[in-house]
């Protein structure tokens, strides 16, 4: 049973070699040599990976935390010995090319693997998560010798990166910041500055760790223009490669936090002994730009956390429901003779797993569909299709980042009830996966700031031509469903909500347009919400498709075998599918409807209330 308390592998493949249809990238030339039995393999070793070692971190680091003493941080000694098979097993540089080190594996199953590997303890894949985006950011902006002495050993995972953005004053005004950069004689330059909320920032899992650090030179402009970003390890790299003297860089505290008490979030001090030098990552005054290169990957990735967090708290929540025997069937209540059932049986209960499934399914599909589309960006076969493909990558990407945090976060919370007070108490696993999961809608940019991204910036992208095109992408899905009888009057409930939805993008576009600008953005985050909704519609009428289009090849043909070979269940499978579309349109659509009647009102309460008025 614990295999299934990370991820339901069958569905992972569902929305792989079904929904997607993964396979059909071997097709091009950069993935010829991989099939559907490759990926497999692949997944599997990810998911007994992740079982066998990873997992049983999580209970350890949650109770033990961290010890921070004389600047240094000790994480649970428990964590080394994976930590080593993780790195041997070359998981952090999945995606990237065998020239450098990598396996090279397309996106959407690397992003299969890592439901896995991330799924199982966050606290841990933290560092693998961290190393990987610095050390691509090396890679695409790095010079030769900067991929020699960094990017070669942290896409090993024999040295460890970070991201090293926020300064107390400053927060999310990243522009605000403080660090400084002198250019030294050398061509190096003396970092002097104060950094926190660094994941992964100190520890002794690994001998370096290799800080990417934001600061403006001396003299720059004010603001993000005039901001560079610095390579700036732990222990200085001499020119062969080996570990020179220490660098400079102190931690100075770790937070005492809510929740992923294994992950070192540090307060880091850069220079304050005047000796922290290091090396300017891509050009002058560019370091906004190398950065967000890493942070579009890193709101994916965290996106995807909401996903992980949510599907563990489901299955979790499934197997109690269906162990825990209270109470009678509702329907012989009255009779003192029934006998108790597992609470799986009461209505209250299956609507809550049934809220929980197809919030699950549809994150799914979304983040899968969504590294698809990378792939397709990646052996595209010209300029234009690469193009469109990445202004629809860029439209989804905060939705990923907002909603799935959010939805997530409330998978969670859901589970805890289905628990009821089991739920609130650590001997279960939902306590902590309700603290864990809460720091997602939070991470790289608050859900906040990503929904005014997508209404101040993305929604206008080549002036709504990218969101006209996701329509379209919608309606075909509901014009092919409703070829099915049985899918017909789910597929038009969805169709006209589509609809509603381009009105009030329509609305609130041209509210930020015109003297009530502040009023549009005061509904920006619940205008990404009912987008995210008809989305998830969208991607759970896409799966219900697929599966009506595979119930139908079952009943015409008894030989038809079907992807786990397993028919009575397989039918079960599908047929649970159409249900999750069926539930999410009757009855969350509605209420998104209701909440669109809220945005177009544009109610004036929140913004031309006096502050003394709200109190305090």
């Amino acid at each position: 049973m614990a295999a299934q308390l990370i991820a339901d592998r069958r569905d992972v493949d569902f929305v792989l070699f079904e929904q997607l249809k993964v396979e059909d990238l071997q097709q091009s030339e950069k993935f010829q040599d991989m099939d559907k039995k490759f990926f497999d393999m692949v997944i599997g070793e990810a998911r007994k990976f992740a079982i066998k070692e990873i997992l049983p971190l999580n209970e350890i680091g949650d109770r033990e935390g961290l010890v921070f003493e004389n600047n240094q941080v000790t994480i649970p000694a428990s964590f080394h010995r994976p930590y080593k098979q993780f790195k041997e097993g070359g998981w952090i540089s999945m995606k990237e090319d065998p020239s450098i080190g990598g396996q090279g594996l397309p996106f959407s199953i690397a992003q299969a693997a890592s439901e896995y590997l991330v799924g199982a303890d966050f606290s841990f894949g933290a560092f693998g998560y961290a190393t990987h985006g610095a050390a691509k950011m090396i890679e695409v902006f790095g010079t030769p010798e900067q991929k020699r002495l960094y990017m070669d050993k942290m896409y090993k995972g024999e040295w460890t990166g970070t991201m090293v953005l926020t300064e107390s004053e400053a927060g999310s005004d990243v522009g605000a910041l403080t660090t400084t950069a002198k250019k030294n004689g050398d061509g190096s330059y003396s970092i002097t500055g104060n950094k926190i909320f660094i994941t992964c920032g100190e520890h002794d899992l690994t001998e370096n760790i290799v800080h990417p650090v934001l600061a403006r030179i001396e003299g720059a402009q004010a603001g993000t223009r005039g901001i560079s970003l610095f390579i700036v390890p732990k222990i200085r790299v001499n020119k062969d490669g080996s570990l020179g003297e220490p660098n400079d860089v102190i931690c100075t505290g770790i937070e005492e936090k809510m929740g992923i008490h294994a992950s070192p979030t540090c307060q880091l001090a850069f220079g304050a002994k005047g000796n922290c030098r290091g090396v300017l990552l891509g050009e002058e005054n560019q370091g906004m730009k190398v950065m967000f290169h890493m942070m579009n990957k890193a709101r994916l990735g965290v996106g995807a956390l909401g996903l992980f967090n949510g599907s563990s708290a489901y299955l979790y929540a499934l197997d109690y429901a269906r162990q825990r025997v209270q109470g009678r069937k509702l329907t012989k209540v009255m009779d003192k003779d029934a006998p108790s059932v597992p609470i799986i049986n009461h209505p209250d209960i299956r609507r809550q797993l049934m809220w929980m499934k197809s919030h699950v399914e549809g994150m799914r599909s979304l983040i899968y569909y969504v590294a698809n589309l990378i792939d397709k960006m990646d052996i595209a076969q010209s300029e234009e299709e690469k193009t469109n493909l990445s202004d629809l990558i860029d439209l989804l990407t905060p939705i990923i980042k907002s909603y799935c945090t959010d939805k997530g976060f409330d998978c969670c919370v859901t589970a805890m009830q289905v628990y009821g007070g089991y739920g609130y108490i650590r001997d279960y696993p939902i306590e902590r996966l309700v603290r864990d999961s809460k720091i997602n809608s939070i991470y790289e940019g608050t859900n906040g700031i990503q929904a005014m991204d997508f209404l101040g910036r993305k929604m206008g992208t080549k002036k709504g031509a990218v969101v006209i095109a996701l329509f379209n992408l919608m309606n075909e899905t509901a014009g092919a469903a409703s070829q099915y009888p049985a899918l017909k009057e789910i597929a038009g409930k969805f169709e006209s909500v589509v609809q509603r939805l381009s009105n009030t993008a329509m609305a609130i576009g041209s509210t930020v347009m015109s003297k009530d600008i502040l009023h549009a953005f005061a509904q920006a985050k619940p205008f990404l919400d009912v987008t995210g909704d008809v989305i998830m519609a969208w991607m759970l009428l896409w799966r219900a498709h697929t599966a009506k289009a595979r119930l139908d090849l079952m009943e015409a043909d008894p030989k038809f075998k079907t992807l786990n070979g397993k028919k009575v269940r397989d039918k079960d499978f599908y047929q649970g599918q159409i249900s999750s579309a069926q539930f999410f349109i009757e009855t969350i659509l509605p209420q998104t409807i209701g909440q669109m009647t809220s945005i177009e009102a544009f109610s004036k309460t929140m913004v031309d209330l006096p502050d003394p008025c709200f109190g305090g």
